[in-house]
């Protein structure tokens, strides 16, 4: 935490050199601040929507987590289905899960419970990963600025240098995207991404792949004047999936209700069940 506010106050000071330095800054924070990060409970609801050939919705189903902290680590509980609660049996089953959950996060041994903190850590490190390379891996220059929820941003634009191979595979599909962000002036933390597809993206060998023109925006909000964390994601692709199911459509996340794991927090119930 104290390495995260010294890069804060640096970034508050230090004057804009070049958009690959307010970008490594950004990128800095943003690992600097995980630590914050998982502090944080919140809802997240996903909806998936795909189009028939005209360009029409055909599907829409939609789904609402309850993201919390269980004993040291995220867990997540399902809470409705198409924004309706859910329907007693499958309540039940949740209700089930999250008590065999507790359980068995009670009976751990300190190092046990240690090492499943651990974990949970490494892996939003391991989400976050791909974010370090974008200084090395994108050629960034200055657009403009625009204001953005009443604060004034950078807005940069990064297109693949060329013969950038990607050090994570996590990054693998850098150098087929090209993207803009937006960065807040006044603590040098990204608030927007929009990238976009310049060439097919295949995952797992053939497994899937994505076509030219998929885009995804990703927006960020500031949290107790903190930390930012994520406000809504969009995802708009077509693929085809092991080369026989064709896909088109949208995904859309989005996060509220964030509150710090503290006294204002959502406690999970134990009772048992009827």
């Amino acid at each position: 935490m104290r390495a995260a506010l010294l890069l804060a106050a640096a970034a508050a000071l230090a004057p804009a050199q070049d958009a690959h330095e307010i970008v490594r800054r950004s990128v800095d924070l943003d690992q600097a601040y995980l630590n914050l990060v998982r502090q944080y409970t919140f809802i997240e609801r996903q909806e998936n929507r795909q189009f028939d050939t005209h360009g029409k919705v055909r599907d829409r189903e939609s789904r609402t987590w309850d993201v919390t902290l269980l004993v040291g680590s995220p867990y997540r509980r399902l809470l409705a289905r198409n924004d309706a609660p859910l329907p007693p049996k499958e309540e039940v089953l949740e209700r089930e899960k999250l008590r065999k959950s507790i359980e068995e996060r009670q009976k751990e041994t300190e190092a046990q419970r240690q090492e499943r903190i651990a974990e949970a850590e490494r892996r939003l490190r391991r989400q976050r990963e791909p974010a370090q390379e974008i200084p090395d891996a994108f050629d960034l220059k200055l657009a403009g600025s625009e204001r953005i929820n009443g604060g004034e941003c950078w807005i940069i634009d990064a297109t693949p240098k060329p013969g950038y191979k990607p050090r994570s595979m996590r990054a693998f599909f850098f150098p087929k995207i090209r993207a803009r962000l937006w960065i807040s002036k006044s603590d040098s933390q990204w608030v927007k991404v929009e990238a976009e597809s310049i060439d097919t993206i295949t995952f797992g060998l053939i497994l899937a792949r994505v076509a030219k023109g998929a885009r995804i925006r990703i927006e960020q909000t500031r949290v107790n004047n903190e930390v930012w964390l994520p406000l809504r994601i969009d995802i708009l692709a077509s693929a085809r999936l092991a080369l026989f199911k064709t896909f088109h459509g949208e995904v859309e996340v989005t996060y509220r209700d964030y509150k710090k794991f503290q006294a204002d927090s959502r406690i999970v119930a134990t009772d048992p069940l009827p």
